[in-house]
């Protein structure tokens, strides 16, 4: 069988899976209760059990509880992509949905994209053509970029540009990261 992973989130201080946030110096009437909701999915091919806050987000579960931190969060409102992941095999941006959401899904991050310690061709065509600068969206254009050409493999540069609509780059002015994705889509090896 698949390995399982345990996650928890916002237990209470006794460790039962219903967390309870109390204010010492509020009323019983003013009092906050949460209910964990228990969660299963796949997460980069492993099988993972939580049991989390309603509240949370996708990337919270993935970044805080799962420690894949290549997942990044640059905006919290689904505009600059730092944080797409393949959920089902389509990219989605993972500070947008909650964890609850995904639930009895595939998710993929990043670090799921390589196998056996070899890069996607995708991973390796953003190194052999220095398509990141500071690398803060480089995980959320790489994910979008595999996404682009699995539904359009022969997409024009107009149409890859179009595509990266959804990310956000602050550095390279995105000319060597659409050279990237036009390196991945001619198949072409990168050198070792």
């Amino acid at each position: 069988g698949k390995p399982v992973l345990r996650a928890a989130l916002a237990c209470s201080n006794n460790g039962s899976s219903v967390g309870h946030k109390r204010d010492p110096n509020s009323s019983p009437e003013s009092q906050e209760t949460t209910v964990n909701v228990p969660i299963s999915l796949t997460v980069n091919g492993k099988a993972v059990s939580a049991s989390v806050d309603p509240r949370t987000l996708l990337v919270q579960l993935l970044r805080e509880n799962l420690q894949l931190t290549g997942t990044h969060v640059g905006c919290d409102t689904a505009q600059c992509g730092a944080c797409t992941v393949h959920l089902n095999g389509r990219a989605v941006k993972s500070c947008s949905m909650l964890a609850v959401q995904a639930q009895g899904a595939a998710i993929t991050t990043i670090e799921g994209l390589s196998q056996d310690g070899t890069l996607h061709p995708m991973q390796a065509a953003f190194k052999e053509c220095h398509g990141l600068q500071c690398g803060f969206c480089t995980p959320g254009m790489v994910m979008s970029a595999v996404q682009l050409l699995a539904d359009n493999p022969k997409a024009s540069e107009a149409e890859i540009r179009e595509g990266l609509d959804g990310n956000i780059c602050r550095c390279t002015g995105y000319q060597n990261i659409v050279k990237s994705i036009q390196f991945c889509q001619s198949g072409a090896k990168a050198s070792a």
